[in-house]
């Protein structure tokens, strides 16, 4: 459903009285004017994405956005039968298309956003779904729920971490993949690999894609036994990386990780451990 917002911020369902007004429904409730609005009213004419101020219209009342209209030869509607459909601003449909919201559909996230930028919230939602990749399991759930299910079904391990703060762990080299769980609900999944048989290690965030508005540096430091030379080795990273498929990350294939030494590694065979020290941050 999508509806028109007051100024206020006040949201009013479809009443009963209604009047059409440029393919929408209009409804009038104590003087505030609220739409349900089908979506194709809210989209271009032309290329039938969503409208962002400022939005054309002809004298057909066909509407265009600004990237199309400019592509028009002689700025001429294309759908007007008879001629006379250039184009001209149209401040109505401007106040429509900044007040329409749509609720995000993700299941858990509440938000309502303006139509036209559904698109853009809907990637980056904290609720988008991430998949288990496990052999055989088909779960998908946004971040929270996928590690309940990797810790509960597939016995993950899981580090509480607070940012800022370093976080002390020791990691056999036998249990690649661990789960930290930040203070907010956010999930980061530290993972061990080979590259070029050296062992490195790596931290990427839990989400489906990455927000330009929410990013992660991170520091991470091996520690060596104490009668090892240059005892601690170190990497950091303006911004880890970001996956919706646990499963499926590697080590090699990302563009943060850390490289510790052989001499770095604790014990032998099954038994190896690494020392390490993780401290995120958010932006």
């Amino acid at each position: 459903m999508i509806f028109l917002q007051t100024t206020e911020g006040t949201q009013v369902a479809p009443g009963t009285s209604m009047v059409r007004n440029m393919g929408s429904l209009l409804t009038m409730e104590k003087g505030v004017r609220k739409a349900g609005v089908e979506t194709s009213f809210l989209d271009c004419r032309l290329c039938f994405r969503p409208l962002k101020p400022p939005v054309f219209q002809c004298n057909g009342r066909h509407s265009v956005c600004v990237t199309c209209l400019t592509e028009l030869p002689g700025g001429q509607c294309p759908m007007c039968k008879h001629g006379g459909g250039g184009f001209v601003p149209c401040l109505l449909m401007d106040d429509i298309v900044s007040l329409a919201t749509i609720k995000c559909s993700h299941g858990g996230c509440q938000s309502y956003v303006t139509y036209h930028e559904h698109d853009d919230h809907h990637s980056a939602c904290p609720h988008t779904p991430c998949f288990c990749t496990e052999p055989g399991c088909s779960f998908t759930g946004p971040p929270p729920a996928l590690l309940g299910h990797l810790a509960t079904l597939h016995s993950w391990p899981v580090h509480k971490i607070e940012y800022g703060k370093v976080l002390w762990l020791q990691v056999p080299v036998s249990e690649p993949r661990r789960l930290l769980l930040a203070e907010d609900g956010s999930v980061f999944l530290l993972v061990v690999g080979l590259l070029n048989a050296i062992t490195a290690v790596s931290v990427v965030c839990i989400r489906a894609s990455t927000s330009a508005l929410l990013q992660y540096p991170a520091m991470m430091w091996a520690y060596g036994p104490p009668d090892v030379a240059g005892g601690r080795c170190m990497v950091d990273t303006p911004a880890v990386t970001s996956s919706s498929k646990p499963c499926d990350v590697a080590v090699e294939k990302l563009p943060f990780f850390l490289v510790v030494p052989p001499a770095h590694v604790f014990g032998a065979g099954a038994s190896k451990e690494l020392s390490l020290e993780i401290r995120i941050n958010k932006m």
